[in-house]
């Protein structure tokens, strides 16, 4: 592939944080686009409903799959389960399965994920080890794979940065687990879209990870503070224990802000690990985006506009890191 190269995608999970606004990135340089959904009436409201074909199916049933990668270059696979089920890792590794024979089978020439970053060896949390095993199952498709592994991505909407802006919002002084010491390397939504959009023409047929993430490596006791100095707050002193378990941290969260517990948990469980980026590869293949990576503070100062009394923005029509009309109620 070339990087002006016209190809026909398809986006699974566009009602999502990702990948609604990944639909309106991928029209605007001009590919043709299809989207999976299992409602097709969840889309009407989106300002580039009429741009794309829509298939109503479900990624579970191998006929839908077949009919929706039927002359796909291209396909995204933007799902996964995060809401809290005892069988969450089960449901992801049958999905991917499937998903990677039937792209396989119609012989789609890359297939796009969104993983996590982690580290290497040791024991990995429930959620991360699922996200780590959904890109290994697309590799091992057949289908060469592309898996960009990014760690707290920063902009309104995203569950892990409004569980970030609700803690700092709501807890003037606050008691957290010992790992809040821990580094993490987030990266802006700007700048994970220009790397999924990317990806589609990368050259070559790959088919392996690449780490993404922004240019600061900070804890996430300063990603707290950092938010409170941006937002105009008042300093947070932070306190950490050592007996918060990620589980009871976890149900904290859920009583303290609006993010749902099925998320918060999952969140917060994978906040026991560094993430790092531990290579910079993809930089040889896909050009840094233009003017550079956001740094921290810029991404958080793009993703707090006042949405407040306002009818929200759709996807696609303003900064990827403000609140949109796609996003769900308890953000922002």
């Amino acid at each position: 592939m070339t990087s002006d190269q016209r190809v026909r995608v398809l986006v699974t999970g566009a009602t999502g944080y990702i990948g609604s606004r990944l639909v309106p990135a991928l029209l605007a340089v001009g590919h043709d686009v299809r989207v999976l959904t299992r409602s097709a009436g969840r889309l009407d409201a989106r300002h580039w409903h009429d741009a794309v074909e829509i298939v109503e199916g479900d990624a579970g049933v191998r006929q839908d799959l077949d009919r929706a990668l039927e002359g796909i270059d291209v396909a995204y696979y933007l799902l996964h389960s995060m809401d809290g089920s005892p069988d969450f890792e089960e449901r992801d590794r049958e999905l991917a399965r499937l998903f990677g024979l039937a792209a396989q089978a119609a012989q789609v020439q890359r297939i796009v994920y969104l993983s996590g970053l982690h580290p290497d060896g040791g024991h990995l949390s429930s959620h991360l080890a699922s996200r780590v095993e959904v890109g290994d199952l697309l590799m091992a498709s057949g289908v060469p794979t592309v898996v960009l592994q990014a760690a707290v991505i920063i902009g309104a909407g995203s569950a892990s940065f409004e569980m970030l802006r609700h803690l700092t919002n709501r807890l003037p002084i606050m008691l957290t687990p010992k790992w809040v010491d821990n580094r993490i390397q987030p990266i802006a939504i700007r700048d994970v879209l220009h790397y999924l959009v990317g990806a589609a023409t990368m050259p070559g047929t790959p088919n392996r990870t690449f780490d993404i993430g922004g240019p600061d490596v900070l804890t996430y006791r300063e990603m707290i503070h950092g938010f409170a100095r941006v937002a105009g707050l008042r300093s947070r002193p932070i306190r950490s224990v050592p007996v918060l378990t990620p589980g009871l941290a976890s149900h904290w969260v859920g009583l303290v802000t609006p993010v749902p517990s099925g998320i918060a948990k999952p969140l917060v469980g994978s906040l026991i690990h560094e993430v790092v980026r531990r290579e910079s590869d993809i930089d040889d293949l896909i050009e840094p985006p233009p003017g550079g990576h956001l740094r921290y503070a810029e991404s958080v100062r793009a993703a707090l506009v006042d949405e407040s009394g306002r009818r929200l923005p759709e996807p696609g029509t303003v900064d990827p890191a403000r609140l949109t009309a796609a996003d769900p109620d308890w953000a922002g």
